[in-house]
């Protein structure tokens, strides 16, 4: 099966596909909220119903929540051809604050952007824009050669932006059919603009909360201000002792077991990416990166861990003033975790830190119901990856990098916990494109060499 023709039909078909992607996009699938249930069920239908206009075997898949969509190709074809397994997500955040919108969120729009036209809407970017990159890629094998160059499962789930409830049952119900040789997921973005990437690690993460009680009930200040032992003094003193101002360094003891350097060769690769570390820092308001002092920011972003205050609150806090000491105060931290750091034994690591800096007469309470999950490094020693990285190199005509990513996907941890699986990250999202924010955008250049993208990779995977 030759390639050329697939990207000519792709070019070619554009309009069309980009109205399709349109028409997907007016459905508001916001899978957090109830009131959107029959939006989220409706969704599902329209895929079930474009899958099988391109001749895959796809079918709606009840779960306890909102419904997953699966789908078969390529059966036929010879042993040894490769499978891989896609997935993607359909579901979408909800969109307040709606007065920050320009345009209505469910009602998209191709508009003018600085760098050539975008594509405006929820969802457009995260995930249902990219999501149909690789539908779209294989829309166009299947037009001009009547089927795939490779054997593919269709895997899209409705509940990624809500926590992913039914995704773990769901696959150890259905394990054996969604068996596949690579994982290929598409919600991940380019480390720069025009640069190609592939995501070589995923930071992990560990949540807690915790409360310190002090006296049994708020205290006049009057009263005890002096002797009596104030909760958010306590609190202030032990989120301070989590640093090292001197290095930037979490000063909490074995923080950073299980932390590797990075390899040479992937530094090289990040080194020249193309990221702007001024321009990723400005853009927020920042002069500076405040983190490990010996990493840039791109490292610390993607290669380090980190301990963060997500939030503070005690005491009073309506308008004007209230002389108390308050009973309790509250603290919720996130840590990302990179390499083998463990998560269970990090959790215990914090709390023995706040505990042993507790004053007399101050207590704490932990949620106990928080959890964490641990980082996910991809095998690159797999020639699928080096495959692909071509491929992305020959679309872009720039050299495809092996990016880390801040962040977390933990689909991709339960891919290989669950089903055995490695995966592989290719998305083309930019920074810029407000994911989870008003005015959320997918660039229409990211959409179309999207799509070139992937049939590219699906040929290279053949071979």
């Amino acid at each position: 099966m030759s390639l050329p023709p697939v990207l000519e039909k792709i070019d070619s078909d554009l309009d069309a596909a980009m109205e399709r992607l349109m028409t997907f996009l007016r459905i508001p699938s916001i899978s957090t909220d109830p009131a959107y249930k029959a939006e989220v069920d409706r969704a599902a239908d329209w895929l079930v119903t474009d899958l099988k206009s391109i001749g895959i075997a796809a079918e709606k898949r009840a779960t306890p929540g909102h419904p997953m969509v699966t789908g078969q190709i390529g059966a036929d074809l010879p042993e040894g051809t490769p499978h891989v397994l896609f997935y993607g997500h359909y579901d979408v955040q909800p969109v307040d604050p709606l007065d920050l919108w320009d345009t209505p969120p469910f009602e998209p729009e191709i508009q003018d952007g600085p760098h050539g036209p975008v594509i405006r809407g929820r969802g457009s970017s995260d995930d249902k824009g990219q999501l149909m990159t690789f539908v779209e890629a294989c829309r166009a094998w299947a037009a001009v050669h009547g089927t795939l160059p490779c054997r593919i499962t269709f895997f899209f789930e409705g509940e990624e932006e809500s926590g992913s409830p039914s995704l773990v049952p769901f696959l150890k119900e259905h394990a054996d059919e969604l068996q596949a040789d690579l994982a290929l997921v598409c919600d991940t973005s380019m480390v720069a603009r025009g640069v190609p990437s592939i995501s070589s690690q995923l930071r992990g993460m560990v949540k807690d909360e915790f409360t310190i009680v002090g006296p049994r009930i708020d205290l006049h200040s009057g009263h005890y201000g002096g002797p009596g032992l104030n909760p958010l003094r306590e609190l202030s003193k032990i989120v301070a002792s989590f640093y090292d101002d001197e290095t930037g360094k979490v000063a909490v003891e074995g923080f950073y077991e299980g932390v590797h350097e990075v390899p040479e060769d992937q530094l090289r690769q990040w080194q020249n990416c193309g990221f702007d570390e001024q321009e990723y820092l400005g853009g927020v308001g920042y002069t500076q990166a405040h983190g490990e002092k010996d990493y840039s920011a791109l490292e610390q972003q993607w290669a380090r861990p980190t301990l963060e205050v997500n939030g503070l609150w005690g005491g009073y806090n309506g308008a004007g003033s209230k002389t108390v000491i308050p009973s309790e105060a509250h603290c919720k931290i996130t840590c990302r975790l990179v390499g083998d750091m463990d998560p269970a034994a990090l959790r215990d690591k914090i709390r023995k830190h706040v505990e042993d800096r507790l004053s007399v007469d101050a207590k704490v309470i932990w949620d106990n119901d928080l959890d964490g999950a641990p980082a996910s490094v991809m095998n690159l020693d797999r020639p699928e990856f080096e495959k692909a990285r071509g491929a992305l190199s020959d679309e872009w005509e720039r050299e495809a990098v092996f990016a880390g990513m801040g962040g977390s996907i933990p689909v991709v941890g339960y891919f290989k916990t669950v089903l055995g699986l490695d995966s592989m990250l290719v998305g083309f999202a930019n920074e810029d494109d407000a994911i989870h924010s008003p005015n959320e955008k997918y660039d229409v250049k990211s959409f179309h060499k999207g799509i070139r993208s992937w049939a590219r990779i699906l040929d290279a995977l053949s071979r």
